[in-house]
């Protein structure tokens, strides 16, 4: 979806700060989105599974629970009984900024997390950057980010141009990094996409995938694809072509 496109995009907010609220309210809605608005988790699963958001923009803190358990019930969703899209980009806001709170909201399953304050010009950028992915996930075509470009139809890679060879689990690897770039994947989540298990104990297979599929990359390798130490990996959406 283009950024000119957004008169079809349903954003969810949930939060129970009334000036807040309707601070993000009035400034979404004259940016073109159409808002469903709620201050509590209970009345935010009501919207998410009755009107099918495009996007939902959590509170950590509310009334009757949390974002996180929130965001946990989207995540289980089966999408039958509990009619909500388990897939849906979902932004947590809230006022830890600790690396540690962060991380937990990435490992719980949150595509971004923003601490406050905030400038809405940042929210407005990443509301942007969730839709962006979420459009390419729809797809399931060519995804590129930066100099990468990646057919999963062909199984090709390339690399400002050039074609890339990699192995299989480097590919897929890849290709997961790709679908949702700047979130942090865990090594569960990794694991079980690329090898189709847990990481049980230790993760030496991914890491030394990652290493050898940075090298690949050539000098934009390791500022590329980061180590998030503890937690997993991401792709920075950064690096432009090499010259």
């Amino acid at each position: 979806m283009s950024d000119n496109d957004q008169t079809a995009t349903t954003i969810l907010l949930v939060e129970d700060d009334d000036l807040t609220r309707r601070f993000l309210a009035d400034n979404l809605t004259a940016d073109g989105y159409d808002l469903l608005v709620a201050a509590t988790a209970t009345e935010g699963m009501r919207l998410a599974e009755t009107r099918y958001p495009d996007v939902a923009i959590l509170d950590v803190g509310l009334p009757d629970g949390t974002g996180l358990e929130l965001l946990d019930r989207i995540r289980e969703s089966d999408g039958v009984a509990n009619r909500v899209d388990r897939d849906l980009p979902v932004m947590l806001l809230s006022g830890r900024a600790a690396e540690i709170d962060r991380i937990r909201g990435f490992q719980r399953g949150a595509d971004d997390y923003v601490a406050k304050p905030y400038a809405y010009a940042e929210l407005q950028v990443r509301i942007a950057a969730l839709l962006r992915r979420a459009a390419v996930r729809r797809r399931g075509g060519r995804m590129r980010v930066g100099p990468i470009e990646l057919d999963p139809g062909a199984r090709l890679v390339r690399l400002n141009g050039e074609l890339l060879h990699l192995s299989q689990k480097e590919f897929a690897l890849l290709q997961a990094l790709l679908e949702e770039p700047t979130r942090v994947r865990t090594k569960d989540e990794l694991m079980q996409t690329v090898w189709g298990c847990r990481a049980i104990g230790t993760s030496r297979t991914l890491d030394s995938h990652a290493c050898r599929l940075r090298h690949k990359l050539g000098r934009d390798g390791d500022r590329f694809i980061v180590n998030v130490w503890g937690v997993g990996y991401r792709l920075i959406d950064g690096p432009g072509p090499s010259s």
